[in-house]
């Protein structure tokens, strides 16, 4: 029976080792490959690569934090390294940083088009946007969020409300092992979820439980070799079968729950009383003199970026807390001392606590430098010709802040590879360092920062103040990383001890 070229290809795709598909995908693209890439007589330096596939074989995509680190080391805080034809530079050190972020912030104003990404959201929503739709959709989003609570009391009410929710489900663990991974993760999920869907899910809700893991399954296949390959030969890949196509279905997913919400919203719609960001841009859109960019496609995209971004950085960075907590006793009992004199058991903690909680506000803040859940920050991309460092720097090289090597600087911190809130005090007294950036800087920093702020501070305070983390009987917890689309710890079970006051 003779074998069709359509059925043959993912036939031999999903039987061939690794090793044989690159060889293979090599020789067939090296038939194709016309020059060889020109460089810049003045460009940054980078270790030597392959043609077609460049660096592809130098990166370790399981902990690529560790090889940047290495070639870091070796080429100095500015080099440049090539994945296909995706042109990479990386930049370390504050000085070049502020440079890129903030002297040259609109330069490099642009996402750039990751094929996977693309393949996804297009040029659609808040993160991969780019120009006049971008500028439209922020500020939209930014004024709608102030509207529904942001640096309000209201948001402020929500969180803590919350936080009782989920100090009562972690209660109910009575003190035993338990991964909190969930709990954190539908809590804070609540909380961009009451801003832009209207409305808050319970922890026993089995549908948001399966789109929450849907989320966690997305994150951790975007770093698997397959979508990676994707985003050096789109034009093949997306006819292959494999980790990249599994992506999309889950991608799919969410997206599709995301217009269901939407279509609900429609249907009981009063544009006089918008309830949350999805009936304020479907107000939007019943505009006579709408801007070109608001449109159903991006409100799904804005709405899913929110969704995504309101719900991963913030739960990963609580989870961080909590596993340091029980790794370092003696910080959480500083922390708890600190709570009982300022609030005490009587009532739930404040944002006006955080100025007179100094080292609670400081331990927050060590677990965002230690947690490093986004080393290399959002990438940005060049829209002209530029220079940096002396350097050319072509239009279209996409760009990356090396927050790693920042946050690890034994120049700027004491004990960098340590967990230290000390790193925050100066004379008993909190202390910002410009050295600190987890929310970047520059007209693309992260749009919830304020919301991230609130939540960290209020719900580790809110378990600290009711629980005393540690680890279960006869049990090492791991400080390993597990990588996906942020930085998170291993799965880890952990007991939460009431305090008896």
């Amino acid at each position: 029976m003779q074998l069709s070229l359509g059925n043959m290809i993912p036939s031999l795709w999903e039987g061939a080792s690794l090793q044989n598909l690159l060889l293979l995908s090599a020789i067939v693209l090296m038939a194709y490959y016309l020059q060889s890439r020109r460089k810049h007589l003045n460009y940054p330096p980078g270790p030597p690569g392959l043609p077609i596939l460049g660096n592809f074989f130098q990166m370790d995509f399981k902990t690529p934090q560790i090889t940047i680190q290495e070639l870091c080391k070796k080429y100095g805080n500015i080099f440049c390294i090539y994945l296909g034809n995706l042109s990479f530079m990386m930049v370390s050190g504050l000085p070049l940083i502020k440079e890129i972020l903030l002297n040259q912030g609109q330069v490099f104003i642009d996402r750039p088009q990751v094929p996977v990404h693309f393949h996804v959201f297009k040029s659609f929503g808040l993160i991969v946007s780019n120009g006049q739709a971008w500028k439209q959709q922020r500020r939209f989003a930014l004024m709608t969020l102030r509207n529904f609570g942001l640096g309000k009391k209201t948001l402020e009410d929500r969180i803590r409300e919350e936080a009782r929710y989920l100090i009562e489900a972690i209660r109910e663990e009575k003190g035993q092992p338990f991964d909190p991974h969930y709990e954190i993760n539908n809590a804070v999920s609540n909380i961009i979820c009451s801003i832009t869907f209207g409305h808050r899910f319970e922890y026993h809700d089995s549908q948001f439980r399966e789109l929450l893991k849907t989320l966690e399954d997305i994150m951790m296949l975007e770093t698997k070799w397959q979508c990676q390959f994707f985003n050096l030969f789109p034009g093949i890949m997306k006819h292959l079968p494999g980790t990249h196509q599994k992506l999309f279905r889950k991608w799919k997913k969410v997206e599709s729950f995301v217009e269901y919400v939407i279509k609900q919203h429609k249907e009981d719609l009063n544009p006089e009383e918008p309830r949350d960001f999805i009936d304020a841009y479907l107000k939007e859109l019943s505009k006579d003199n709408i801007h070109s960019s608001f449109n159903e496609k991006n409100l799904v995209y804005c709405t899913l970026d929110l969704f995504f971004a309101g719900t991963e950085t913030t739960s990963t960075t609580l989870r961080w807390g909590l596993l340091y907590m029980a790794l370092y006793p003696e910080i959480q009992g500083k922390i708890q001392a600190e709570i009982d004199r300022v609030i005490g058991q009587s009532r739930q903690p404040t944002m006006a606590d955080k100025e007179n909680m100094p080292y609670t506000n400081a331990a927050v803040h060590e677990v965002q430098r230690m947690g490093d859940i986004v080393p290399f920050n959002v990438p940005r991309m060049a829209v002209v010709d530029t220079t940096v460092a002396g350097y050319h720097v072509p239009k279209g090289t996409m760009l990356s802040t090396n927050l790693t090597a920042l946050h690890r600087d034994p120049k700027e911190w004491a004990t960098p590879e340590t967990f230290n809130p000390e790193h925050f005090l100066e004379n008993g007294q909190f202390k910002k360092k410009e050295s600190f950036l987890p929310f970047s800087i520059g007209k693309r920093a992260c749009l919830g920062e304020q919301l991230a702020r609130a939540e960290l501070f209020l719900f580790f305070t809110s378990l600290l103040q009711k629980f005393t983390f540690q680890p279960p009987p006869n049990t090492q917890l791991s400080l390993d990383v597990q990588c996906g689309t942020t930085m998170s710890p291993l799965p880890y079970k952990i007991c939460a001890i009431p305090r008896e006051m």
